[in-house]
């Protein structure tokens, strides 16, 4: 057996330039204790079963697979979800839509929608801080629901409601929806970070949409309408460089008070605009 120091002490050559961070997450999962434990007791001794464990984390690593899809787990907007191969894994960045999302003033008891929801990061976010809110995800993959209701289930949010398809598939061209919102795929399909760290092992139709990025953003901007109710948003996560492009499609299609929100990084990555029916004539 070897000590909690002798085994974080393994992990220097990971990459990513968080090796000690990362180990010591690592080291913890397999151990089930606090990161304080690490500190207060360097020289406890790891049964072996645990430290196997460790050690084939560490090499899974090496070889670039994301923390995240090793401890099959993620925190974001203060909930642990359960993650896989077939979800994207949630970001920092993500939590701009789930903000904006808060900030309008919808009724109390409003229908919204998260189209493309994978693991249901943004889902499950507003579930739990709008116990009042009927709140539907969808996705095309199977496997990424299972995912998803999985979270839904170990989270006891009762106000959720999954269903499968493509974007609007799942629905009926009804205005039903105060709040449709969604993180589509927006990278370009030629991009070269595509194959580069943790993106290289996220599911590729999640992250990739067209030549330009946009595809998927411009098939919601125009179907949105059909199911927003009057005055209902549209808000969509987009990639660091697309808001201009995005304003633009929701200007023409006719959105009202269409805007950008910025992340923590300070860079605009959600954009959004509010539905008003043209008069009728």
């Amino acid at each position: 057996m070897a000590s909690v120091a002798e085994l974080l002490a393994l992990a220097a050559d990971l990459p990513g330039g968080e090796a000690a961070r990362e180990a010591e997450v690592l080291l913890c999962f397999y151990l089930q204790r606090q990161r304080n434990y690490l500190f207060a007791w360097p020289e406890a001794q790891v049964d072996a079963a645990q430290q196997q464990a460790y050690l084939t984390a560490l090499e899974r690593r090496r070889l670039g697979e994301p923390l995240a899809y090793i401890t099959g787990e993620r925190e974001f907007w203060s909930l642990t979800l359960k993650v896989n191969q077939h979800t994207l894994i949630p970001r920092a960045d993500t939590e701009a839509l789930v903000e904006w999302a808060l900030d309008l003033k919808l009724p109390a008891t409003a229908a919204i929608a998260d189209l493309g929801s994978g693991s249901g990061a943004v889902a499950l976010a507003l579930a739990s801080e709008r116990p009042l809110w009927q709140v539907c995800a969808t996705d095309i993959s199977t496997e990424a629901l299972a995912v998803l209701a999985d979270n839904v289930k170990r989270l006891a949010l009762a106000n959720v409601e999954l269903r499968a398809g493509s974007w609007f598939e799942p629905f009926s061209e009804q205005p039903d929806w105060q709040l449709l919102v969604s993180n589509p795929p927006y990278i370009e399909s030629s991009d070269v970070h595509l194959e580069q760290g943790d993106l290289r092992f996220e599911p590729r139709q999640a992250l990739a949409s067209g030549s330009d990025g946009l595809d998927a953003i411009r098939r919601l901007v125009e179907q949105a309408p059909l199911h927003l109710a009057a005055s209902g948003w549209l808000l969509l996560e987009h990639g660091y460089n697309q808001a201009p492009a995005v304003r633009e499609l929701l200007e023409k299609r006719g959105f009202s008070a269409v805007q950008s929100r910025r992340d923590l990084a300070g860079i605009e990555r959600v954009s959004g605009g509010c539905w008003l029916p043209p008069a009728s004539v």
